[in-house]
């Protein structure tokens, strides 16, 4: 009909506007924002409840959190802990180099008695010069060199050092270490070949021994032996060498080799590292090759060494704190619990102190489920301020104890997610049986608790 009003030709935008007024005005969704609306004041009227109870019993409440407080900042100061010691790992693999892989005879997690070696270690050959050469001759190899490991002591004059790291390496350990020669020089060819005595102290180790005198050119004694310092070199940080421990002196091989006793199982070991264009995996297949021809090994024999990568070095680390931070878990979950009886304790006091309140709630129409849900709230608000707390306590320690071992890393963040939703759940957990016992109350009988 010509100058009709048709509804359904209205703008769009009205049409969007109309179809969002009969959604909202649908009574499921009306149903659904009463039933958020009462869900968010409930937990708003617990929390509130939770801190007056805790700002009217402050000692008892401070002791029911204190076990929270302890099991969280464990948690969390070990976690903070294992990440630094991992960070200081990966620093360290990157400097000496991701793709280099040591030759061992013989690896194990714990050294072994060279006088009493098991018979699957006595069958198997030493590392060899001979072999780090073969290896080092490879045109995909960088660098193949061995080095030995003993534990002398360092003395000048009247001034002498407990036992300390000493290698035996050749005029490129700079490059492995990752340090640098801050005064002086390094190993000649000549010198590494005829097993001069000469050494490269590290720097803290010369300032131990020296104090302010330049020790360049200096003789000390190194095992009771005379040596000539040639030069001093600084260290990169090494998480492998724990304090106390650090690198103190760098000899020729074959100076070691010449003058002092060495353990050929724990102290030798070939360091290789493949040129950048070549795998991991490809050279330790060439590595493998010379090996065995060098040993005269048959097509089925087992190989007579053990080779590890960082990688793999890596996956050893994290095996061994994993169990370390479970031992750590395990012992937190006690606290934890006891911050969870304390909190069940509390609850039942509390509903003992509130029958009467918990009555009149009740007459005034206050369901079961709201009874309940209420206390839940409460006891999840106490454990959640005792895990807040520890978790403040915990980076705090975290932090002390980082850097008085020399790490530098942040906290992990999965750790404090952690720490406060199970310090949440054990309030749900705990506070379950004091709320349903005051949801269980009966209302008649409530009301005339005195």
């Amino acid at each position: 009909m010509t100058g009709g009003h048709d509804d359904r030709s209205s703008p769009s935008g009205s049409g969007v506007s109309g179809a969002f007024e009969v959604l909202v005005s649908r009574p499921d969704i009306q149903r659904a924002r009463r039933g958020l609306g009462r869900l968010l004041h409930s937990i708003g009227e617990g929390v509130a409840i939770a801190f007056s109870a805790i700002g009217a019993n402050k000692v008892r409440s401070g002791l029911t959190i204190l076990g929270v407080v302890i099991g969280v900042s464990t948690v969390m100061a070990m976690a903070s802990i294992v990440n630094g010691v991992r960070s200081q790992i990966v620093n360290t693999l990157e400097v000496v180099g991701p793709t280099t892989f040591r030759i061992f005879r013989f690896l194990s997690n714990t050294p072994l008695n060279p006088d009493q070696l098991p018979r699957e270690v006595r069958i198997r050959p030493p590392v060899s010069a001979a072999e780090a050469e073969a290896i080092a001759r490879l045109p995909q190899i960088a660098y193949s060199g061995i080095w030995v490991q003993i534990f002398e002591t360092l003395a000048y004059g009247d001034t002498r050092t407990r036992l300390t790291v000493v290698f035996g390496a050749d005029d490129r350990f700079n490059d492995m270490l990752g340090g640098e020669i801050v005064a002086g020089r390094t190993f000649t060819t000549s010198e590494l070949r005829s097993g001069a005595p000469i050494v490269v102290l590290e720097t803290g180790a010369a300032e131990r021994v020296f104090g302010r005198i330049n020790p360049v050119g200096k003789t000390m004694r190194v095992g009771g032996r005379p040596f000539t310092v040639i030069g001093l070199f600084r260290q990169a940080d090494n998480i492998f060498q724990p304090p106390g421990q650090q690198t103190a002196a760098i000899l020729p091989f074959k100076t070691v080799t010449k003058y002092f006793r060495y353990d050929e199982t724990n102290g030798l070991i070939i360091l290789v590292k493949p040129r950048p264009n070549v795998t991991v995996a490809r050279a330790m297949d060439l590595t493998t090759v010379v090996l065995r021809r060098m040993r005269s090994l048959r097509p089925g024999d087992p190989d007579t060494w053990d080779m590890i990568t960082s990688d793999q070095i890596l996956s050893l680390f994290d095996r061994l704190t994993g169990v370390f931070f479970l031992v750590m878990i395990v012992l937190s979950s006690v606290a934890l619990m006891v911050g969870g009886i304390g909190v069940m304790a509390i609850m039942m006091v509390s509903v003992t102190d509130r029958t009467r309140e918990i009555g009149v709630r009740k007459a005034l129409g206050a369901t079961r489920r709201e009874i309940l849900w209420q206390f839940l709230v409460e006891a999840a608000t106490l454990t959640m301020v005792g895990g807040a707390i520890g978790v403040v306590v915990g980076v705090v320690a975290g932090e002390v104890l980082k850097r008085l071992m020399g790490f530098t890393s942040g906290i992990p963040v999965w750790s404090a997610v952690v720490a406060t939703a199970v310090s949440v759940g054990i309030g749900l957990v705990f506070g379950l049986l004091p709320a349903n016992r005051a949801a269980r109350l009966d209302p008649v009988e409530a009301l005339r608790h005195e």
